[in-house]
């Protein structure tokens, strides 16, 4: 069999969660859009080959990125047999524009919620990584890392109310991520709207995702 790995890499922009795509430039499924991905070269480690093949397609990287599954039906792939390992990428919207390269005809972000047919079996592989990301929401802080530099905690919440789908308890909410003792606060305020300054947070350890239970 063959090894490919594809990547599935969100973004908060416009306040809804997008997945980065690019339009396929041969066959099969030329002109459908997928997900980034390519084949595992013979020396190549799979991080590596996601990393690459991110690059190589839409210019993006320096983004984090963990192992979300690894799927292989065997009609998955008209070409061949082909096995994928799959993998859950996380970038703040600052920074990220993605330009068509290598094998890929375009490139760009679109709505979780208004995906078009993908190629492949790539719908299901972003379902996953959506249910994925909203799980690991409740003990890890994946989810920080979609933050810019500094936010508010209403800006905070408001990311995980997107991811989630739902509109969370203000007071329950910033008690919990508070009592996670993983931000610092700058010293700053910033004024939303008409309401009165909030308090500008940074991440103590913005390398690193932590399990929190």
């Amino acid at each position: 069999p063959a090894l490919t790995t594809d990547v599935v890499l969100f973004t908060v922009q416009d306040a809804q969660l997008r997945v980065l795509l690019i339009r396929r430039g041969g066959e099969p499924y030329a002109g459908h859009w997928a997900l980034p991905g390519g084949f595992l070269d013979i020396d190549e480690g799979l991080e590596a080959c996601a990393r690459r093949e991110l690059m190589e397609e839409t210019g993006i990287g320096g983004i984090y990125l963990e192992q979300l599954d690894t799927v292989g039906p065997p009609d998955r792939d008209p070409r061949e047999r082909v096995i994928s390992v799959t993998f859950l990428g996380l970038a703040p919207p600052a920074g990220l524009h993605p330009r068509a390269a290598s094998d890929a005809a375009a490139s760009a972000w679109f709505s979780l919620d208004r995906l078009p047919p993908l190629a492949f079996d790539h719908n299901e592989i972003v379902e996953l990584a959506h249910r994925r990301l909203r799980a690991k929401l409740d003990y890890s802080t994946i989810g920080f890392r979609l933050l810019p530099k500094t936010f508010t905690l209403g800006e905070l919440q408001r990311l995980y109310e997107i991811i989630r789908g739902e509109p969370l308890d203000k007071r329950n909410f910033r008690k919990w991520v508070l009592g996670l003792d993983q931000l610092t606060e700058t010293g700053a305020q910033r004024r939303n709207g008409n309401h009165r300054p909030a308090r500008v947070y940074r991440l103590k350890h913005p390398e690193r995702v932590t399990i929190i239970r």
